[in-house]
């Protein structure tokens, strides 16, 4: 999880360098892809046991909420 989360910001940062919005649209998707990657990660530590069901929402929410920023962003670009 903590691959995925560094991953986001990461591909978004990258990205900005590029000369073009097209480019920079590629490393919004993979940052797009990194947060749901991230989500599932989270369903499955959920689903084992290892986050509290209090964490797992409080998480969930943070999630979806980066993943409407980056969706947002990239429909902006188009």
């Amino acid at each position: 999880m903590n691959r995925c989360a560094v991953s986001i910001p990461s591909n978004i940062s990258e990205g900005t360098s590029k000369s073009s919005n097209k480019h920079f649209n590629k490393y919004l998707e993979d940052s797009l892809g990194s947060a749901f990657e991230w989500e599932t990660q989270l369903n499955v530590a959920f689903n084992e046991n290892y986050v509290s069901e209090e964490k797992f929402k409080e998480l969930e929410q943070k999630i979806t909420e980066i993943q409407k920023m980056i969706s947002s962003f990239k429909s902006k670009l188009k």
